[in-house]
């Protein structure tokens, strides 16, 4: 299999960019496009060249670091998966495929295909958590969860953090990330207590970031290698003008 991959290098953030073109033959279709990647820096580094940096780390659709521009989509041509998920059975045989970082405000390109995401970390550090006295974990059981409530508040925790709701929104807006992060614990009786502000906190550090507004388009929920639902920003929205009302009785 042949596939001619155009690649964005760029080697620093305040360096100019451009598209490199690169072929590649002997390629099988069960590799994954990481793999291919892999492939191809090895050529280079062969060749004294630099190799292409990218982010990855577990490959198994998991960790969220993997992260790739793919012929103008978040991930590449199927929803709801990450990078490393894609193979290049999804391409026909001499396809020319594009491969950009993120493109957004506030995830600043570090190196070609690499992009500092650590605006979501700031966002966490601002409420993505529950406060605990010190001493003996307190018995499970005394903390009654619905199952509805449970299953709720698990499949938003699902979220990874791979930004590609971010990349894939008109307005680069992370409120599809925001959203779960808030209400999986808001969700909770464990979160309940911090939940207005938290949700104040984070919503606010989310625009302090520089991400832009979320207009319910709904390109981040077919991205989302975890299915969440745009239902999640909602219930932020809903969250965020009680606290407000609430806050400034």
């Amino acid at each position: 299999m042949k596939l001619i991959f155009k690649v964005w290098r760029q080697e620093s953030p305040t360096a100019q960019g451009d598209f490199k073109t690169y072929e590649l033959n002997d390629l099988h279709p069960d590799m994954s496009l990481l793999e291919a990647l892999d492939f191809l820096n090895e050529k280079l580094t062969l060749k004294n060249e630099k190799a292409i940096a990218f982010d990855h780390d577990c490959r198994e659709g998991i960790c969220g670091q993997c992260g790739i521009f793919i012929n103008g989509r978040a991930h590449g041509p199927h929803k709801n998966q990450t990078t490393c998920q894609t193979h290049l059975r999804s391409f026909t045989d001499g396809q020319t495929v594009v491969l950009e970082p993120f493109r957004a405000r506030a995830f600043p390109l570090i190196k070609d295909l690499v992009v500092d995401r650590s605006a979501f970390d700031r966002i966490i550090q601002k409420g993505g958590y529950i406060s605990a006295n010190t001493g003996s974990a307190q018995e499970a059981n005394s903390i009654l969860v619905s199952k509805e409530k449970a299953e709720k508040a698990m499949s938003l925790a699902a979220c990874i953090g791979c930004g590609a709701c971010v990349a894939s929104c008109k307005n680069a807006s992370a409120a599809l990330f925001t959203s779960a992060k808030i209400n999986h614990l808001n969700t909770l009786p464990q979160g309940e207590l911090e939940a207005q502000r938290r949700t104040l906190k984070m919503v606010s550090q989310m625009e302090t970031e520089g991400f832009g507004h979320c207009s319910l388009t709904g390109a981040c929920e077919v991205e989302c290698p975890q299915h969440i639902s745009i239902s999640s920003i909602a219930q932020m929205n809903w969250e965020y003008m009680t606290a407000r009302i609430f806050s400034e009785d």
